[in-house]
């Protein structure tokens, strides 16, 4: 069958089945192992790397924010197996760490964020190699879109193909005014196989995401933040400073209400208006409970920032969430 359809049903799967679920790791680790599971579970993430995908946590008062650096400067951070594998692998690391709240997805390489889909290797498989891989591509970008929380594209330089796809598939992209963004796939007679048809068009409108698929027109950081593709355009080599700046802002927050509010705004999107609204209303509610919103009104009357609970903390348990 190939080299990847375990991973294309496992992944398929997980997206499936986590629609409308609550968006909570695994119960496991609030139970009476959950020191040792949590511990267990940071240290794997500080210690797992591949060649090509590094994973980087960073600490004190960035705590929370967690780092996937491409490094494969030889490809230019072209995926090919082993940098898929190693997306694979750090991303599910990721969701089984409930100390993570934000992760940004940088680049190692200067003056290039991914040049899509290693395409010397393409050329060694078969049509069906071909297939296999670029559904689990589909598969681990959606998972990544998936994820319980925020994702931010950190963007210097090239975004091509499977690369711009990675970035379509994080709530917010931030990127240099001279990165260099395009889906080129029609040149060499194939489409966006990885979500681009999906994703771009939700981002900017159904007419400009066929004129950049149909040409394989690339696009520099400020048009592409004119169009909405983007979140931020600044200056060139100051994208990952505004990334960082943003992730701040975001652990600051209550982390349970933002993983509510990513599954209130990806799910509602995608059903009709009332069964969206009742879905707002569902997440609202999971929030009614929680000391984080006691904690948020008591700081708000004293006129202090907030102290909210991470979620690997001890006094957390699946009914005082």
């Amino acid at each position: 069958m190939g080299t990847f359809p375990a991973l294309t049903r496992s992944l398929g799967h997980y997206c499936i089945k986590k629609s409308r679920s609550f968006y909570f790791p695994n119960p496991h680790v609030y139970s009476n192992g959950h020191q040792y599971q949590t511990h267990r579970t940071l240290l794997i993430l500080d210690s797992l790397s591949s060649e090509s995908v590094r994973l980087r946590r960073l600490s004190d008062s960035d705590s929370g924010i967690v780092e996937v650096n491409l490094d494969r400067p030889a490809a230019k951070n072209s995926i090919g197996k082993e940098m898929l594998r190693g997306l694979r692998n750090a991303f599910e690391t990721i969701e089984s760490d409930v100390s993570a709240q934000v992760v940004l997805i940088c680049s190692s390489v200067p003056k290039v964020f991914c040049a899509g889909a290693d395409l010397k290797e393409r050329k060694t498989m078969a049509p069906s190699e071909v297939q296999d891989f670029v559904n689990s591509l589909r598969s681990t970008f959606s998972f990544i879109e998936a994820l319980y929380v925020p994702t931010v594209a950190v963007i210097e330089g090239a975004a091509l193909g499977g690369g711009l796809e990675m970035a379509l598939s994080c709530d917010l992209r931030i990127c240099g005014e001279d990165a260099v963004l395009g889906l080129p796939e029609t040149g060499l007679a194939i489409i966006p196989g990885a979500g681009g048809t999906q994703r771009l068009p939700r981002l900017v409108g159904k007419s400009l995401a066929k004129e950049l698929i149909f040409t394989g027109r690339k696009i520099d950081g400020r048009e592409a933040m004119s169009m909405g593709l983007v979140n931020y355009s600044v200056p060139a080599g100051e994208a990952h400073s505004k990334a960082l700046e943003i992730a701040r802002e975001i652990i600051q927050k209550g982390p349970v209400a933002i993983r509510m509010a990513k599954k209130a705004i990806n799910e509602g999107l995608e059903i009709d208006l009332p069964s969206a609204l009742e879905l707002e209303e569902e997440c609202y509610e999971q929030l009614l409970n929680t000391k984080d919103r006691l904690e948020g009104l008591a700081a708000f009357a004293e006129k202090r920032k907030p102290r909210y609970l991470k979620l690997f903390d001890m006094e957390y348990s699946p009914l005082q969430i």
